[in-house]
């Protein structure tokens, strides 16, 4: 981790708990036994403890949620290491995905499993998730509100990980993290903040699959990504 994104992580963490602060009423600091007595009636317990990827499996059950339900084959959760410290985030299952149930089984996720393989990983350290969790019809772009959908469920797996990297694989998963329209073309090529996680956009493999020669581009990505990975071990 770069001694700037260290100091600018911990400056937002001091502005955040002074915001807190000042929220319950703080307006100064003293010793007195009153001041701390008031300082202690600040806690709270703990009515959300860490979940896990299975919590926010079962929570998520045989979703209906939005309309892809009724067409897929099985939810495509995530897999791999759920200690991981780099998460690959792609758009949505394919036909070898949802007839699996496995995220990036088919030539595009070969094509990841290379690339994670060139950066001297295996699918067992990372973690594999998408944007939507089940198929669209015919492998359509996915739409607003099955995103919206499946969102929040992303971000909860992102939370009950805590990775320090996050590769977001395309368009879809760049932009719904990033909450922006910019083309990855334009958001490639440097690390971007998701919540105090080091974000980085590349093209999707299956892009890759269409216009081979970006794959020089990608290989930039993941060098960068591999330099700061190697330094945060």
């Amino acid at each position: 981790m770069s001694s700037k994104f260290a100091f600018d992580r911990a400056l937002a963490n001091i502005q955040n708990s002074l915001r807190l602060l000042a929220d319950n009423g703080c307006r100064g600091f003293n010793c007195s036994g009153e001041s701390l007595a008031k300082i202690e009636t600040w806690r709270q317990p703990i009515l959300n403890p860490h979940e896990t990827l299975e919590d926010i499996r079962a929570d998520l059950g045989e979703c209906q949620r939005c309309k892809l339900a009724g067409g897929r084959k099985w939810i495509v959760f995530g897999e791999g290491n759920s200690r991981a410290q780099l998460v690959f985030v792609g758009e949505g299952p394919g036909f070898e995905e949802d007839r699996q149930g496995k995220p990036f089984v088919g030539a595009a996720g070969q094509l990841l499993t290379r690339i994670i393989e060139a950066i001297k990983l295996t699918r067992n350290q990372v973690y594999i998730c998408n944007i939507i969790k089940c198929r669209p019809p015919g492998n359509r772009n996915p739409e607003a509100d099955e995103i919206d959908s499946c969102f929040p469920f992303l971000k909860r797996q992102i939370e009950a990980i805590r990775p320090d990297f996050i590769c977001a694989l395309g368009n879809f998963a760049a932009q719904t993290l990033l909450k922006t329209a910019t083309p990855i073309s334009r958001l490639r090529g440097r690390f971007h903040d998701y919540n105090g996680i080091r974000l980085l956009p590349t093209y999707h493999p299956a892009y890759l699959l269409r216009n081979p020669e970006k794959k020089r581009e990608v290989w930039e990505d993941m060098k960068m990504l591999m330099r700061e990975y190697r330094y945060e071990e």
